[in-house]
């Protein structure tokens, strides 16, 4: 069972991840971008995932266990995920959204936002449980896909281009 850190009450407290989903409860979340100069890696997620299955997300989401840092957090899930390692994440702050994202679920989440720099030759190794394709994309051209076609992204990767951009990924 995953214990993540939701709100209850105004107080942090270890749920159950899907019960904090179907209650739609405040709770903490990382994303992470890797760059290579004006492009970003984005992940199709797996067909199988209990929420929003087959659409194109940030490289890296997920949600810390209880106890775990975030920076921890966005390490472990980028090697379990994409097979990333030894990254330098760089914290570029929180953002805050709520989004329905199907089924009766509810992500409300306070996430903390890293960025990270690809190396030359970016080795990739993807969980076929959690991603199905990835694909680099200029910046610009992810916005226009956005725009031109919501439904293939996540909620969340929409709201953090509309919203956060710049915060998130400053210049670029």
């Amino acid at each position: 069972m995953d214990l993540i850190p939701a709100w209850i009450d105004g107080t942090l407290q270890p749920v159950e991840k899907l019960a904090v989903h179907q209650r739609g409860l405040q709770h903490k979340a990382v994303s992470v971008f890797v760059l290579d100069g004006g492009k970003v890696l984005i992940q199709q997620r797996a067909a199988a995932k209990y929420h929003t299955p087959n659409l194109w997300a940030n490289t890296c989401c997920t949600h810390p266990n209880w106890g775990e840092a975030d920076a921890d957090c966005a390490r472990r899930r980028l090697a379990e995920e994409l097979g990333i390692t030894d990254l330098a994440l760089q914290a570029v702050g929180e953002v805050r959204y709520r989004a329905d994202v199907g089924n009766g679920l509810v992500e409300d989440e306070v996430v903390a936002v890293f960025t990270a720099s690809a190396p030359p030759n970016l080795a990739l190794s993807l969980n076929s449980d959690e991603v199905q394709a990835v694909r680099w994309v200029l910046i610009g051209t992810l916005v226009d896909e956005v725009s031109t076609d919501p439904t293939r992204f996540t909620p969340w990767l929409r709201i953090y281009l509309t919203q956060h951009r710049g915060q998130i990924l400053g210049a670029l």
